[in-house]
């Protein structure tokens, strides 16, 4: 299959997070790349579901499902019922299960991901060699009708991948990421590099987080929450009544490693 846990556990690098979920005209819907827009419901919440048939049914107002498994009906069906509907792909690594995979050049493939057989770090200080094949994992993602895009693997610099990226490395390539989101008139979240928060939260239009509570990391996202951008956060382990109510700006839920269709969201408060 190829992938588990939503990419849960995948090389965490110096911290254990991951960013990213939407923007401008209501909750985490494209305007065309407009500034992110904080949630105006307090109960709205969001679905992550990266394994199995998409349940349309679940009462959420954000569905961040699998860019090449998810049917365009099924993203025509969740957008009727007024959901936001987000493409997960792998921008930072290859992924030899693909349709695609072969359009990648050999050169740019790096050491393979622990924990995650057939997948390999992508040479992205060469984003000149990768924006073609990137562009078209963008075009699929706007020709099935996606409101916005979550890239993962987005922190290569500050992992063993084979190749000596640096931190200027990563900001120009995720900086490219965002303008290839942006020119399609999707947004884009930003998943992982928490370090890099502070430079990345203009570009991009939310955050997508994984894990930030039980690893104390979600001081780290403020910035999203400080520009009205909100923060889409999913934690494995934690009991609901460890992390709930979620801090400001945060969409907080809790799921299965797996990442299938079972969710459980933050109570609503109150009154």
């Amino acid at each position: 299959m190829g992938r588990t846990a939503g990419r849960m556990g995948r090389v965490r690098a110096p911290r254990a997070v991951v960013a990213a979920v939407i923007a401008a005209c209501g909750l985490l819907a494209a305007c065309g790349g407009a500034a992110a827009a904080a949630p105006q419901a307090p109960a709205a919440t969001w679905q992550y579901q990266l394994q199995g048939t998409v349940d349309t049914s679940v009462d959420a107002g954000t569905f961040d499902v699998d860019l090449f498994d998810t049917p365009a009906q099924t993203v025509a069906d969740l957008k009727a019922k007024g959901r936001t509907v987000i493409c997960y792909l792998n921008a930072g690594a290859s992924e030899d299960w693909r349709p695609d995979f072969g359009a990648l050049p050999k050169e740019l493939l790096g050491k393979p991901l622990d924990d995650w057989p057939g997948e390999r770090w992508l040479d992205i200080s060469r984003p000149d060699a990768l924006r073609p094949f990137l562009a078209a994992r963008f075009d699929l993602c706007k020709q099935k009708g996606f409101d916005g895009v979550e890239p993962d693997n987005v922190d290569g610099y500050a992992n063993k991948t084979g190749f000596a990226l640096t931190a200027d490395d990563q900001l120009a390539y995720n900086t490219m990421l965002a303008q290839l989101a942006h020119d399609r008139g999707l947004t884009v979240g930003l998943k992982n590099d928490l370090d890099q928060v502070e430079d990345l939260v203009g570009p991009f239009d939310f955050a997508v987080n994984e894990q930030c509570a039980q690893y104390r990391e979600c001081d780290a996202l403020r910035p999203f929450v400080d520009a009205g951008k909100p923060v889409l956060h999913v934690e494995y382990t934690l009991a609901l009544s460890a992390f709930c109510p979620p801090p400001r700006g945060f969409l907080s839920i809790r799921k299965p490693l797996r990442l299938t269709a079972e969710v459980q969201p933050c109570p609503s408060p109150r009154g």
